[in-house]
């Protein structure tokens, strides 16, 4: 299966950032293509100017519009998703997240900011088009505490994790079948116009940032 995370914290260490990759590693036995978007990292001003035609931006959108499975991550501020992430999704088509399945994952300063993935983010990613949209993850600070310099996901929350993956990782054959014959095709009007191969038609599985 296709899968693309999108990383909404506008720091380089965050707790968010901690949880989606507990979520990557559970995925990564069972994505043929793995790709991640680090919102931060895109050019600030084409961003909030939705300048479209930045070549980073308009790969952005690619890697959400090719994928099977979005990962979602973002910090809880004032009970609400990150403005980073907005800017983001602001961009994507209307339709941007249609016949997707996705997975939101947020983090916040106490259980009190919870009801944020509820309220604010999952509206708009039914918006978007999202129709299958898993069961949330949100995780407190105290649920991801700082051990030895680095962020450690309590076990509570790796099995909420692991719950709320189940039914993506039982439906990963079905989503191979569907990259296969997407490959083939590809591959198939590739040679028909005479042109190389496209590069994703190679097995590659990364969370390149």
């Amino acid at each position: 299966m296709k899968v693309t995370s999108i990383l909404g914290s506008p720091s380089l260490r965050s707790r968010s950032g901690a949880l989606l990759q507990l979520a990557q590693a559970r995925l990564q036995p069972h994505a043929t293509t793995a790709e991640a978007i680090t919102v931060r990292d895109l050019p600030g001003q084409a961003l909030l100017q939705a300048e479209f035609a930045n070549t980073e931006i308009q790969a952005a959108i690619r890697k959400v519009l090719e994928a099977q499975v979005i990962l979602v991550a973002t910090p809880i501020y004032k009970a609400a998703y990150s403005g980073l992430l907005k800017s983001f999704l602001d961009l994507l088509p209307q339709d941007g997240l249609r016949d997707k399945t996705v997975l939101p994952l947020a983090t916040g300063g106490s259980a009190a900011h919870l009801l944020a993935l509820d309220y604010a983010l999952k509206p708009v990613l039914s918006a978007l088009g999202a129709r299958d949209i898993l069961d949330a993850v949100y995780a407190s600070d105290a649920q991801i505490p700082t051990v030895e310099g680095r962020y450690e996901v309590d076990a509570e929350i790796g099995t909420r994790v692991d719950q709320s993956l189940r039914s993506v990782i039982e439906r990963a054959s079905q989503y191979r079948a569907e990259a296969e014959a997407a490959r083939e095709r590809d591959a198939v009007l590739a040679r028909a116009r005479g042109t190389p191969q496209p590069p994703w038609l190679g097995h590659s599985v990364r969370w390149a940032v």
